[in-house]
């Protein structure tokens, strides 16, 4: 098939090296033309665990090709996947739908023969309707079916979860539509399950599973607070209910709080329309609130610690929301280096892979390190924001020469803390007293 994908950035870039992998002939189109610049020579514009080699390869062969006509990717295209931002709006928090119905009155005018039009967007319930008028109304004899197509992609893991899904979920009532995306995931069937539902359902299944699994994020930190207070180990207590099959092992460690491009997003966004159509959303609200009151919390400690340390330099580890990213979007580690700098406290940091996307952010407020080694130089305090793995394999021994004072401030429990304190570290953990 022809696939056109709407979009290169966290989304539709690893799902267009993913389908062109698969042997379909994959164009991806954007705007800004520095990208695609940069895409057309080989040149990845985002890291992701294991694209680049596959992104490569299927550029080399052809299936795989980048422009900023939307001519070329649509044109003769059997499917069209829009994978756009949608980010909150700066007042209401509601998905900012622009870009996604810029998309579609652009792409109107392109489609020739039958195509279907895969929303691949996180957007509220409904847009496909929008979407469908907006095509309709642009190029009246257009043959085409809007489909909702979510993404369950978790950043870091997008290929591996590109070719492995836990599930596959496909929003139409179109029997043509459904034929055809039959045909594109059946290399998917017979491991992966592929359900069929009503397109304002699919629209909901992801605002509803995004919610579901900040609230237990939310939950398993609130937990370590009790835990810190009553003597008990988070890590066990998370390891004992994660045995529970209705409750499940993942997103039951403690650390910071829940960030990156979807978890925040959304929340506010399925806070909003329930707002809207009436509906108490009081568990996801409360879920926004404390998540961010708890980056607020921990910055705290820090600052309570070092009050009486003068002019006091803290290494950063990890500035990315999570490892196997460079995204810093929303991440809480660059929500508590602001509080930091707001404390007036010097901050200098490492991060394996999102040190340029978090000097936009911070440009010269921060110092920047070449290694992990290096941010703690002199330094004050350890603060370890992201769970690289490479942080667990610290040296404690050079670590303790290496710093000026020795607070250690693990809030992704990837230390030792018996060791820490064997070496001389005043050591502070999530979810253990």
């Amino acid at each position: 098939m022809k696939i056109g994908i709407i979009g290169t950035g966290y989304v539709g870039l690893p799902t267009g090296v993913g389908f062109a992998e698969l042997g379909h002939t994959v164009v991806c189109v954007d705007k800004i033309k520095e990208k695609i610049d940069m895409l057309k020579t080989g040149h990845l514009t985002l890291y992701e665990d294991g694209l680049n080699e596959m992104f490569v390869r299927n550029l080399q062969s052809g299936r795989l090709s980048f422009t900023t006509s939307m001519r070329k990717a649509v044109e003769g295209a059997d499917v069209v996947l829009i994978a756009v931002g949608t980010p909150p709006h700066p007042v209401t928090k509601e998905a900012d739908l622009k870009y996604i119905y810029a998309a579609a009155d652009e792409l109107a005018s392109y489609l020739t023969d039958y195509t279907v039009v895969a929303t691949k967007s996180t957007v509220p319930v409904g847009t496909g309707d929008d979407i469908e008028q907006i095509i309709s109304r642009k190029n009246p004899t257009a043959r085409f079916d809007v489909i909702s197509l979510p993404e369950f992609l978790r950043e870091g893991k997008a290929i591996h979860d590109f070719f492995a899904p836990d599930r596959i979920i496909i929003g139409t009532n179109s029997p043509k539509a459904a034929e055809l995306m039959q045909e594109l995931y059946k290399p998917f069937a017979s491991k992966t399950e592929i359900l069929f539902v009503s397109r304002r359902s699919s629209e909901t299944i992801k605002y509803a599973s995004n919610a579901f699994l900040a609230m237990k994020i939310q939950y398993i930190n609130e937990m370590a607070d009790f835990c810190e207070q009553t003597g008990a180990d988070i890590a066990e207590v998370s390891q004992g209910m994660g045995l529970d099959k209705r409750i499940g092992k993942a997103f039951l460690n403690a650390g910071i709080g829940f960030g990156g491009s979807c978890f925040p997003k959304d929340t506010m966004a399925m806070a909003y329309m329930g707002r809207k159509v009436g509906v108490s959303m009081d568990l996801i609200e409360t879920t926004i609130a404390g998540n961010k009151k708890r980056r607020e919390k921990l910055a705290q400690r820090i600052c309570q610690e070092l009050k009486d340390i003068r002019d006091a330099k803290v290494a950063v580890w990890g500035l990315a929301f999570k490892n196997g990213t460079d995204d810093c979007r929303e991440s809480p580690a660059i929500d508590v280096v602001a509080s930091l700098l707001d404390h007036h406290l010097n901050v200098v940091a490492y991060d394996p892979k999102a040190m340029q996307n978090a000097c936009r952010i911070f440009g010269s407020s921060i110092a920047y390190a070449d290694d992990m080694y290096g941010a703690v130089k002199d330094a004050d305090a350890l603060v370890i924001l992201t769970e690289w793995p490479l942080f667990s394999t610290v040296d404690l021994n050079l670590l303790a020469r290496l710093m000026r004072q020795t607070y250690i401030f693990d809030y992704r429990n990837m230390l030792n803390p018996i060791a820490a304190a064997e070496h001389g570290f005043t050591y502070q953990c999530i979810g253990k007293k």
